[in-house]
């Protein structure tokens, strides 16, 4: 069989010291499983940047970036039963795992004993090579892996769910967040913002923690309950010993111990913001009161299109900035200042045009 499908249009880099540009890719041909979806819009995180440049020292190139994808299905596998032409569908940050080891089966697929397959700069086991993410025409991917995406959702505002969106659902959810409790979000960027639109959906009482005074009056906006400038002793000290889950969305160093101090006995702080470097941690900050430091990686498919349902059913979509595919290197750019709001998203017509 041909596996192939020619000439698919993309933007993507060949080495880490240049500019993204127009590159023609390889999608396979659809396989009796496999959906083919007509991408309409990508979102931007903040991993296509640092997978691009390198930053994360495992990118073979050339690498298309993008794992934040919604769109049209195109074509559909004699065996796809999900989908049929012309639904609305998306793409996560996972296109395949080995679906036999224990985690697969718990439908927790972003933790493949085997190493599930990542949208992009993951081994393409039907074409060899590497995956293709979603700064391109079109994507081809097995049927188990396709979200449905509920169709009353602004469709560009909704591609940050995939990556942003389960990725802040996932922990709110596995540690039960929900009504009468006191939640904590540190650092209200894509991800942030997200989890402050998501626990408060859920229930809870939601408290930003930031060092930007200028934040204040976005974070309420979104839905924050009180914002505290995490700068300030007396404002932090007010709040000492009182919430019960802290989610830490900081990719930056800090000081994770002025948070820990927040907690009531038993709660629990997750990381999902992934520092470079190493966090320092006072063990008397976790044992005197029997706290939690933990963290989270995405979601399985499960839980991502239940993620899906409860934006849908809360009407809960991200704030985006909408781009063209020629805007794609300054909005790198940018994102490296933190100059956005809260997500770049790329209209992907402009890449067929």
């Amino acid at each position: 069989m041909n596996h192939y499908t020619k000439n698919t249009k993309a933007f993507g880099t060949t080495a880490a010291e240049n500019p993204l540009e127009r590159l023609d890719i390889q999608r396979r041909a659809v396989l009796d499983n496999d959906v083919e979806i007509e991408i309409l819009f990508c979102g931007i995180c903040h991993s296509d940047l640092l997978s691009a440049k390198n930053e994360w020292y495992g990118t073979t190139y050339p690498i298309v970036p993008g794992h934040e994808i919604v769109g049209k299905v195109s074509k559909i596998g004699a065996n796809v039963t999900k989908f049929k032409v012309g639904d609305l569908a998306g793409v996560g940050c996972m296109v395949d795992s080995c679906r036999t080891c224990d985690h697969c089966h718990d439908d927790l697929e972003q933790y493949c004993e085997n190493g599930n397959t990542m949208t992009f700069n993951s081994t393409d086991k039907h074409l060899g090579g590497q995956t293709y993410g979603g700064y391109s025409e079109r994507i081809v991917v097995d049927e188990h892996f396709v979200l449905q995406i509920p169709e009353n959702l602004d469709l560009a505002a909704t591609a940050p769910l995939l990556c942003a969106g389960i990725t802040t659902y996932s922990p709110l959810r596995h540690w039960k967040v929900g009504p009468g409790q006191k939640v904590g979000v540190v650092g209200i960027g894509g991800l942030g913002h997200m989890a402050v639109k998501i626990a408060k959906a859920m229930g809870a009482e939601v408290l930003v923690l930031t060092t930007s005074v200028a934040k204040t009056e976005d974070a309420k906006r979104l839905g924050a309950d009180e914002v505290v400038l995490s700068t300030n002793p007396e404002q932090m000290k007010k709040h000492a010993g009182s919430l019960h889950f802290i989610l830490d969305a900081v990719s930056a160093p800090h000081d994770i111990n002025s948070y820990l101090s927040l907690l009531k006995v038993d709660g629990t702080l997750v990381l999902v913001g992934a520092p470079m470097e190493p966090l320092p941690i006072v063990s008397f900050n976790l044992i005197m009161g029997r706290k939690s430091f933990a963290g989270s990686l995405i979601g399985g498919i499960a839980e991502t299109q239940e993620m899906l349902d409860f934006c849908g059913k809360h009407n809960i979509t991200a704030d985006i900035e909408l781009i063209t595919i020629d805007q794609i290197n300054d909005a790198y750019e940018r994102l490296l200042k933190g100059d956005v709001r809260y997500r770049f998203v790329i209209d992907i017509a402009s890449l067929k045009k």
